[in-house]
């Protein structure tokens, strides 16, 4: 395995016989090798000249002994190292170049179409557990691959630091355990926001790869999507996600009991009304589905209250605020910065 830092393997051998022995006379080596004198005397002069051996006392003549091989190769090995790391850059560089070569001449390296609800479900997996970075997602209702609770892949990848930003459209968040699926997530990690419509289905992961299905949902059939590599065509989906993320309402979902504070904290913004009331945690998690437009019978089932305890808790938020409506209420929570 030395040779690849310039040790050859006969060698090698003889530097370990000599390990072994500590010092050694030449015709002592050739012995104990079989080797004939003059070719263990010219692989001396290779140890030599690497810095394995030396001889003893001085004595050109003397016994040999072994000097240390860290210190001998480490200089070697760093180098090969460096070397290596060089060279592993400039292969990148080159595969980097090979792809955008492809993507200019041959459209089908651009874009990969698959087929088949099974196949997308795959890709969206496997994409998850190689993420590094980010994954960005738009999740509109009645999922074509994977629902929710069945994107495991997801808390693997926020426990091993990846952040997910996820927008979901209101009606998803009506489904069955829909909104205490999604609590999970933002209880691990997940960044989460909302809005009344998305324009279509998206994944996107380490701003390098997005799948995007291919025929509205309405079409109906085998689903099928579009893997988009990096591209204007990815960059574009890219701008796309972060012009709905920033108009898109935050949702808090957190437990109030994980660490969350529930005093009532000043608000420090300067256009803001210095009335010194600011939501508990109770109060967030009830305004953000609120505002989000979720349903008061919805809300209850996420808080595990009644109805009517929802609908009360509104009217006391709306009498903080000093408004007697509800749209007033939501303008108030954002005027505010009470999310």
């Amino acid at each position: 395995m030395l040779d690849v830092i310039g040790l050859t393997p006969a060698e090698e051998e003889l530097y370990r016989c000599l390990l072994q022995l500590t010092t050694a006379r030449v015709d002592e080596l050739a012995g104990r090798l079989g080797r004939p004198r003059a070719q263990v005397v010219e692989q001396i002069e290779a140890l030599r000249a690497k810095g394995l051996v030396q001889p003893t006392e001085n004595d050109p003549d003397g016994p040999l002994r072994p000097t240390a091989p860290d210190v001998a190769l480490g200089a070697t090995l760093l180098r090969r190292q460096e070397d290596l790391e060089a060279a592993r850059h400039r292969v990148t560089q080159l595969a980097e170049e090979y792809r955008a070569g492809l993507r200019r001449h041959h459209v089908d390296h651009l874009v990969e179409v698959i087929r088949g609800g099974r196949t997308l479900r795959d890709r969206l997996r496997d994409l998850q557990n190689s993420a590094r970075e980010e994954v960005l997602w738009f999740c509109r209702a009645n999922p074509l691959a994977m629902a929710g609770p069945e994107n495991v892949e997801e808390f693997d990848a926020l426990a091993r630091g990846v952040s997910y930003r996820a927008i979901y459209e209101r009606d998803l968040l009506l489904e069955p355990g829909a909104l205490a699926d999604l609590a999970k997530g933002v209880a691990a990690g997940e960044q989460a926001r909302v809005l009344d419509r998305l324009p279509v289905r998206l994944a996107i992961v380490d701003a390098r790869t997005a799948i995007c299905p291919l025929v509205p949902d309405r079409a109906g059939g085998e689903p099928s999507a579009a893997v988009i590599g990096r591209s204007q065509l990815l960059d574009a989906l890219l701008a796309l996600f972060e012009s709905h993320w920033r108009v898109a309402t935050r949702l808090r979902l957190d437990d109030p009991l994980s660490g969350a504070t529930t005093e009532h904290r000043r608000d420090t913004g300067d256009d803001r009304p210095a009335d010194g009331y600011r939501p508990d945690a109770d109060e967030a998690r009830l305004l953000s589905l609120f505002v989000a437009g979720v349903p008061d019978k919805s809300i209850a089932s996420q808080l595990g209250v009644s109805r009517r305890t929802v609908q009360r808790r509104l009217a006391d938020l709306m009498d903080a605020a000093g408004v007697d409506t509800r749209p007033g209420l939501a303008f108030q929570v954002a005027r505010r910065g009470w999310l």
